[in-house]
């Protein structure tokens, strides 16, 4: 959580003498204005972190998962000896025509277009949505961020509702923001009439959805979206794995809703989560404002061309969806099996699983891993007793199972 800001101002003027010079003027602040304290801490010795905002000194680092050459090194394992289901992953990749485009790009030297104007175009073609709603990013994640700076002003709030994806709390304490939990009803559904409370009480700035939630996999209805929509709150739907639910986008709902952002990313549809690259879909009259405020060059030629590439075959993307639904409800099946697990039903390439009977989680993720099998465990209170499974290909659930069984 963000501290409070204050503004201190002194009680009388300060005094200033001038020096002049034959090209110069400069005004500083005499010495005798400055109180005993300030000219003491002048005199002592300056540290690096001295000149970092105050709420960034308190603030707790984020929690990434490791990637395969770090957990290589620290398993003794070479990487295609470890199944990892931690991270939610893509484990068929991309579609060969990515490879294909990253091996032939022309101009690596050059800037890349800092409006993504041909990704913004084939995901015009893909989405049904014109153009000029869609900003690119790299990642979600930056989106994400660029949104609260854009949005923010330091002390203002957002409602997040735990347990969910943590980095809307973590942007939050970036940027200065206070944040208001709702926290979700036992099955992992929103708390509307808690919202709609803390709205009123609270006067938050914004709100962040995801549907199909992470980490329980759960769908957000519409009655309940649009009741939030109705509320005095700009609302961001984080649809980060909506093509694993079966549902159709809200990238459309942003013509009718002035205060309603649509997240997507390449990461979990496209196997691109090593590129960073993903987009969102904006009401005009807030678009224009992420575009002055964004970094010009924030999604890589490598990016684009790899973004681009997976559009053009449709047909690979749809498979391999279609492959890891089907892959997630023979593991969910599986895992019902397993007397220490309680899994959740997931609209999602994942699965949550309550640990029961007397299993401790954190020790199960670090028995598992020492077999070269890694899931998520967590530390928070929300998810104290939980674990996480990403949804692997067919052997990875074999193999999975198989260390269960030893445990």
């Amino acid at each position: 959580m963000a501290s409070s800001i204050r503004i201190s101002h002194f009680s009388a003027k300060p005094k200033f003498e001038s020096y002049r010079g034959k090209r110069s003027s400069v005004s500083v602040m005499a010495s005798s204005a400055l109180p005993v304290e300030q000219k003491e801490a002048m005199n002592e010795e300056i540290k690096g972190d001295s000149f970092i905002r105050l709420h960034l000194r308190k603030l707790k680092p984020y929690q990434p998962i490791l990637p395969f050459e770090v957990l290589s090194t620290r398993l003794g394992r070479k990487p295609e000896e470890i199944i990892k289901l931690d991270a939610n992953e893509n484990p068929y990749g991309p579609p060969p025509e990515v490879l294909e485009a990253l091996g032939s790009i022309k101009f690596p030297y050059v800037y890349p277009d800092p409006e993504s104007r041909q990704l913004r175009s084939a995901l015009a073609q893909d989405s049904g949505l014109e153009s000029e709603y869609i900003l690119a990013g790299c990642g979600a994640d930056e989106l994400i961020d660029l949104i609260m700076r854009c949005v923010l002003d330091p002390g203002d709030k957002i409602v997040d509702c735990p347990p969910t994806f943590t980095m809307y709390e973590f942007d939050a304490a970036v940027n200065g923001a206070s944040v208001i939990k709702v926290p979700r009803l036992p099955d992992f559904s929103l708390d509307v009439s808690k919202i709609i409370e803390a709205v009123k009480e609270e006067k938050p700035k914004c709100i962040f959805l995801t549907s199909p939630n992470n980490p329980d996999g759960s769908l957000i209805n519409e009655e309940d979206l649009i009741k939030i929509l109705n509320l005095p709150i700009l609302v961001i739907l984080d649809e980060a794995y909506i093509e694993f639910s079966g549902i159709k986008s809200k990238m459309d709902w942003v013509k009718k809703y002035e205060n309603l952002i649509v997240l997507r990313t390449f990461s979990k549809r496209a196997g691109l989560a090593g590129l960073r690259v993903g987009y969102g879909a904006f009401p005009k009259s807030i678009i224009e404002y992420l575009w002055r405020a964004k970094q010009p060059y924030n999604v890589s030629v490598a990016a684009e061309i790899s973004a681009c590439a997976a559009l053009q075959n449709p047909n690979y993307l749809e498979r391999v969806k279609n492959l890891l639904v089907q892959e997630r409800e023979r593991l969910y099946n599986l895992l019902k099996e397993v007397n220490f697990l309680k899994p959740f039903p997931s609209y999602s390439n994942f699965i949550l699983c309550e640990v029961i009977n007397g299993k401790d989680p954190k020790k199960i993720k670090e028995d598992l891993a020492r077999m070269g099998v890694m899931i998520r465990h967590y530390n928070n209170k929300e998810l104290s007793g939980y674990i996480r499974i990403s949804v692997g290909k067919p052997e990875h659930t074999d193999a999975l199972m198989k260390c269960l069984k030893l445990l």
